[in-house]
Order: C-alpha cells, then sequence, then structure tokens
C-alpha cells in the first residue's frame, strides 16, 4: 500500500536556525504555531533563482507550506507575511537568544500555540522597542517558555514544603529547589508580593502584556534568577548567544 504523505499548507512560522545539506540545499528547524518545532529541507534554496532565498530569514513571520512523515519534511513553500523590519544590534542579539533557547528545550512536534505568540509579540518589540521595554520582553517570554514545557514552579508558594509566600517576606527562584525563602546573602532575591503578581499575570487571560507592565519594575533580580534556572535546564554554564553579547560588550 503507498504512503500517504501528510501535507501542512500555510502554517505559521518562524526560522531558528539553519544548516546547509547539500550544495544547493537547507535544512531549516521551524519554530510553528500548531505542529510546534520541526525539521524542513529546503530544497535548492540556496541557488540564487530560488524564491526560498529572501524568505527563509530569522525573526520573520512567514506561512510554511511542508509535506512528508519522515523526521525531516520537504518545504513546498514559503511566503512572508510582513509585519515588521529585521531587528539590528542588540535587538538581533535577543532573538538569535530566544532561538537558542527553542532549540535547547523545546521537543520536536510539541506544539505550544501560546508560546509561538508570546514569540511574534516579542519579536515585534525587538524591531521596534529597544532598553528596558526590549528587556522586560525577554524576561516575560522566559517565564512563558518556563511555564509551557513544565519547568517553572508556581510562584505563589514555596515550591518545597507548597506553603502560601508570606507577606513582607523576600524569596528566591533557585535550579534545583524552586522559590524558596531567601538567605541574608541572596542580593537578587524578590518580595512575595512580585512573586504572587507574576503567578497572577501569567495566568491571565492576557499573560504576555499583564506580565511585560510587571516585570519592568524588577528587570536585575529578574533576569539574574531566570538566566540561572535556563542555563541549568539547557545544561550550560553560560548559553552561546548571551556569551557572543558579553564578548561583544568587552570590546
Amino acid at each position: 500500500m503507498a504512503t500517504v504523505l501528510k501535507r501542512i499548507s500555510d502554517e505559521p512560522a518562524y526560522v531558528l536556525h539553519r544548516y546547509d545539506w547539500s550544495e544547493s540545499s537547507l535544512i531549516l528547524e521551524v519554530f510553528t504555531r500548531n505542529h510546534g518545532r520541526i525539521a524542513l529541507v529546503a530544497k535548492g534554496a540556496k541557488k540564487p533563482s530560488s524564491s526560498f532565498r529572501p524568505v527563509l530569514l530569522p525573526l520573520q513571520a512567514v506561512q510554511v507550506t511542508y509535506g512528508g512523515d519522515a523526521d525531516i519534511r520537504t518545504l513546498k513553500s514559503v511566503e512572508w507575511v510582513g509585519g515588521h523590519v529585521m531587528p539590528t544590534g542588540d535587538a538581533l542579539l535577543s532573538g538569535y537568544y530566544l532561538n537558542e533557547l527553542l532549540l535547547r528545550l523545546l521537543a520536536r512536534e510539541d506544539p505550544h500555540p501560546q508560546l509561538f505568540d508570546a514569540y511574534a509579540a516579542t519579536v515585534r518589540v525587538m524591531a521596534a522597542e529597544p532598553g528596558e521595554l526590549l528587556q522586560a520582553s525577554l524576561r516575560v517570554f522566559e517565564l512563558l517558555l518556563l511555564k509551557e514545557i513544565g519547568l517553572l514552579p508556581s510562584l505563589n508558594s514555596q515550591t518545597l514544603t507548597m506553603t502560601a509566600l508570606k507577606e513582607g517576606q523576600a524569596y528566591c527562584l533557585v535550579p534545583e529547589g524552586g522559590l524558596r525563602l531567601a538567605h541574608q546573602d541572596d542580593r537578587h532575591a524578590m518580595s512575595a508580593e512580585q512573586w504572587v503578581a507574576l503567578q497572577g499575570a501569567l495566568e491571565g487571560h492576557a499573560p504576555f502584556t499583564d506580565t511585560l507592565r510587571l516585570s519592568l519594575d524588577m528587570l536585575t533580580p529578574l533576569r539574574t534568577q531566570l538566566r540561572t534556572l535556563l542555563n541549568y535546564h539547557c545544561g550550560v554554564g553560560t548559553l552561546k548567544t548571551r556569551q557572543m553579547m558579553m564578548d561583544i560588550q568587552s570590546l
């Protein structure tokens, strides 16, 4: 019996990474809204005449049509859907950082439509709003990513005891212990009220925008704690894109 090849049409997507596959073709790592992270082969994409060449760019919203039932599907068509210009400078590096997180932490073909929407919202901020708003959007995306894949503990209770946070006390988010009472030397601890507010925003009807507003007032402690947690779950001391940012800043 002949195998029926599955075809997916007009799927919202972003290209996360691309690898050379042959003299003329590419392997793409793509984040799709309804099918998660998938691998596609773009045949002939490196040829000057290819219609794929000007479209297969990072941090650009596209719609892809692909088919096949192997681990690596075949890209049939791709269309740029517009919306914003390519981020540059620090914003571009921040985009590569998001892509590295998704490549390291998302399993293949595990759909996360809400996370896809948060990614799209973060990319829009990158293209238009540098500075603190960009940093806040990165923190929101990190929180939503950890929550979506089950690596973020509840932020309104102590993880080990599952008891409610005490008003006026400070707490830290640590890789192996979750949310715990802060020690005297925990410089980046946050108040119980801040953690509880974050939990409420993440569970709300508009988690990206609600959490974005809150995180603007806690950027430094949130960045430090989330970076430690993400490095732990990625199994690295420092992510490649983070190291690249530090190297550039030191020049």
